[in-house]
């Protein structure tokens, strides 16, 4: 089983049909125990970090992802959701992240227009389970004003963000949605399942 964590922000319900149409058997839940039984965890994320943050707080949801990643099951985070995994962001003040992955959360540098809406490519740095069966160079959907920040857990970047996915032991994450990028963003999706012992 495959969790989606429910804390009222995001897609809920187009991550939980990609990770269907992956193979997963998903569960959308903010159960404590029942993400403590899935075999990995999916964060989605929409909106703002500190609103985001907060919403995760209530009910412990934030320290128990951080308690299960510690613990070794595998984490991803989608979007927003990747976002709340670094230390910090910028987005309307300073707000402390989860702490998982190393780097700031900052303002899209260089974009002539933001949000930043549309297909990028992305540029892979790294191995990452996440690229089983991508290729380099594919395309992949964006909507974000904010992005990472330089990390040394990157493992990919676009023309917007210099850490459009990162990645470090169990814990992995895409400022793009694999959720709207077709069939490469479902082979991510799967990838993860694969990497979760549940593709």
């Amino acid at each position: 089983m495959i969790a989606v964590v429910d804390y009222g922000v995001g897609n809920l319900r187009s991550v939980e049909r990609a990770l269907l149409h992956a193979g997963a058997q998903p569960k959308v839940t903010a159960d404590l125990d029942e993400l403590a039984g899935a075999n990995g965890v999916v964060l989605p994320g929409v909106g703002a970090f500190g609103p985001a943050l907060r919403r995760l707080e209530q009910g412990n949801l934030g320290r128990w992802l951080v308690e299960l990643a510690r613990k070794g099951t595998p984490l991803l985070g989608v979007c927003l959701g990747y976002q709340l995994l670094f230390e910090q962001s910028e987005e309307h003040g300073r707000h402390q992240g989860l702490g998982l992955l190393r780097g700031r959360v900052v303002q899209v540098k260089g974009s002539p227009r933001l949000p930043v809406i549309g297909w990028c490519r992305l540029r892979q740095l790294g191995w990452s389970p996440l690229w089983r069966g991508v290729p380099d160079g594919s395309y992949f959907y964006f909507v974000h004003s904010y992005t990472p920040d330089e990390s040394p857990a990157a493992v990919a970047e676009s023309e917007h963000s210099p850490a459009a996915a990162a990645a470090r032991l169990n814990v992995m994450g895409t400022q793009f949605h694999p959720e709207k990028s077709g069939e490469n963003g479902l082979k991510v999706y799967a990838g993860f399942l694969e990497f979760c012992g549940a593709g």
